[in-house]
């Protein structure tokens, strides 16, 4: 993968991040939590799509459709498993 192609996926995926932070609203621990997840994502849904040689869009060397499936996939259960709560027992 070239330099420019990694920072165009790599801005893509904290554009994906930012926007579910701006959605679902939180505070600074939030918004580093969703980037990274958002990249995280990206970069597992871009190695999906290398290694078994699927495509859904591409664009270049990047598969968009899969890194946005991924990242929003880890958003998604990032967001779900950031609801836990605990709390003392009384």
């Amino acid at each position: 993968m070239t330099a420019p192609a990694f920072l165009l996926g790599l801005v893509y995926a904290l554009l994906l991040g930012s926007l579910f932070h701006l959605w679902r609203d939180g505070g600074f621990g939030r918004l580093v939590l969703y980037l990274c997840l958002s990249v995280a994502g990206a970069a597992a849904g871009q190695w999906l799509a290398t290694w078994r040689g699927w495509s859904l869009y591409a664009l270049g060397p990047l598969d968009v459709g899969l890194m946005t499936a991924g990242s929003v996939l880890f958003l998604l259960v990032g967001y779900w498993l950031g609801l836990v709560e605990f709390g003392r027992e009384a």
